[in-house]
């Protein structure tokens, strides 16, 4: 059995823009339905959602309708839960709130078996393919994909020092938070806020890294292809269910 590739990783290393969907409504269904729809990749928020351990490995089954790439988004920098998840099949992890360069050295250590890192070493499991994947030992960083998520000011001046960290693939700008580190809480769209953003984006594409960012309003999202960055998340199950539920029952308002 060969090591299975990793699309995400692939394309953002060709650098081929990323359709992506935030899933939010720990349900299977929706994420079938969306990998389903032809998105290039789906993130399963961990963060911000009841989603535990046992339901990720049924999300990944799920995303198996489409050829989407279901990347995690950790709820911290928990080097037994990212073991955890590298074991269920995960490979490709986002980590919310990276400050600097020492945590984006750490959080890629956590995905390394050593001497790279302490990652720790597991028998038959999914990521390995149940040990069919003879060569996993040797070649499994080439299907892992390490994004680091920026959210504050102080994150978006480290980007330099950050992006410089090997085994590091992308750095995913937060905007709801990075608002909220500005104090413009529920914000994102202030023009201080996209005026930082817009300052962030280069520095990331200086270092080689991919870019990536969210934004559930699709001429924003456009823009954001356009101005460069190399993934985005343009929609969510919950925010697409929300709009259009809206919609259909304004149609029929008395």
């Amino acid at each position: 059995m060969d090591l299975p590739i990793n699309r995400l990783k692939q394309a953002l290393g060709e650098r081929r823009p990323q359709v992506g969907c935030w899933l939010t409504l720990e349900s299977t269904m929706a994420t079938e339905i969306a990998s389903g729809a032809g998105f290039d990749w789906l993130l399963l928020d961990m963060e911000h959602t009841g989603v535990t351990l046992a339901q990720v490995g049924q999300h990944l089954l799920a995303a198996r309708s489409g050829d989407a790439e279901l990347a995690v988004r950790i709820p911290s920098h928990d080097p037994a839960l990212t073991k955890n998840l590298l074991d269920c099949g995960v490979r490709t992890l986002m980590y919310p709130y990276v400050q600097n360069a020492s945590e984006a050295r750490r959080i890629v250590a956590m995905t390394r078996y050593p001497p790279d890192g302490i990652r720790g070493v597991a028998g038959w499991n999914r990521g390995n393919g149940y040990q069919r994947i003879g060569d996993y030992g040797t070649r499994y960083k080439e299907a892992l994909c390490v994004i680091a998520q920026v959210e504050s000011p102080e994150a978006l001046l480290a980007i330099p020092d950050m992006a410089g960290i090997d085994g590091l693939d992308a750095i995913f700008v937060g905007p709801n938070d990075l608002a909220a580190n500005m104090g413009l809480y529920g914000q994102p769209g202030a023009v201080v806020v996209k005026a930082a953003i817009a300052e962030a984006l280069p520095k990331i594409k200086a270092t080689g890294k991919a870019a990536g960012i969210l934004n559930f309003n699709p001429p924003d999202a456009k823009a954001h292809f356009e101005a460069g960055f190399d993934f985005v998340a343009v929609g969510s199950d919950a925010s697409m269910l929300i709009r259009r539920s809206d919609e259909l029952r304004a149609l029929f308002a008395s």
